[in-house]
């Protein structure tokens, strides 16, 4: 594994997560499963789009684990497109930074640092990249891109990057709970001081139905475990499972890849509604997709 400045990095340790795009390693890891229900489809065809069309024309990374079905949809979607090679995971869980149990500590930083490395991500690469990062995650209040954020930012100095230039590189996209608007609904973005250290324009939402937004949040079995601090420099997730739970997660994974596949006329009919189609980006990403 190379740092996107050239040098080696021997430290990355990911969770294992089979390719779904070119399924050829699940072998007979789907017989016994039910087929699964994709009853939430509809709505995830809108927020694929939404997010395709939001994106800036930037390196999309999926932040966790909570966003895993967009993330295989628009895999399926974009396949043998320009755009497939934009999609990237960022497997860590950090809701307990900054709060019970305070602080990385040096070791956890390297560990963090070498697994956001292998999505690709550095202030090298951030600083010197033509496309923006954008982050994509489920969002309630907005701790984890806070969390993010903040290691990022100590990253950026640590490595004496132009902080003026990579503040304008980076994009933060929600995925929040959609509620009945009013003057007094709570807007994440609003009540983080972080934000302002960026552009507004950096900041971004999509709103999802309440059932598949609490569906994604808390009720679907993942793929991987989570990413915690304290399961970083574990090695064993690096081991596939083949448990009957994950089995099924499986199943409902590939059919969501190949539903994205089928569905790319919805998709573009959706991204053809969004106001940033009058931009030169993503009418070619539409054209690829037609």
């Amino acid at each position: 594994m190379l740092w996107c400045d050239g040098r080696v990095n021997h430290d990355a340790n990911r969770p294992f997560r089979w390719d779904l795009v070119r399924p050829d390693q699940l072998g007979t890891l789907l017989d016994g499963t039910r087929p699964p229900d994709l009853w939430f489809l509809d709505e995830l065809i809108d927020c694929a789009a939404k997010v395709l069309a939001r994106s800036g024309d930037g390196e999309i990374y999926f932040v966790g684990r909570s966003a895993d079905s967009v993330f295989d949809f628009l895999s399926g979607a974009l396949a043998g497109t320009d755009w497939a090679q934009r999609l990237h995971q960022l497997p860590m869980s950090l809701g307990a930074v900054n709060t019970w149990m305070g602080q990385l500590d040096q070791q956890e930083t390297e560990r963090l640092r070498a697994n956001m490395s292998a999505s690709g991500l550095t202030p090298h690469r951030l600083a010197r990249g033509r496309r923006p990062a954008v982050f994509v995650d489920i969002v309630s209040s907005g701790g984890t891109y806070e969390c993010l954020y903040g290691e990022l930012r100590r990253w950026i100095s640590d490595e004496r990057e132009a902080w003026d230039v990579v503040r304008r590189k980076l994009r933060f996209l929600g995925l929040t709970c959609r509620k009945q608007t009013s003057p007094n609904t709570f807007r994440w973005q609003q009540h983080a001081e972080w934000t302002e250290e960026i552009p507004a324009s950096a900041i971004g939402n999509v709103s999802v139905d309440a059932g598949v937004y609490s569906y994604f949040a808390d009720r679907q079995t993942k793929l991987t475990p989570s990413f915690a601090r304290w399961s970083w420099a574990d090695p064993n997730v690096a081991t596939p499972d083949h448990g009957q739970r994950t089995r099924q997660a499986l199943a409902e994974a590939v059919a969501l890849v190949e539903a994205g596949r089928n569905n790319r006329d919805r998709l573009v009919k959706v991204i053809v509604a969004e106001p940033t189609f009058a931009e030169p980006w993503l009418r070619s990403a539409v054209n690829q997709l037609r």
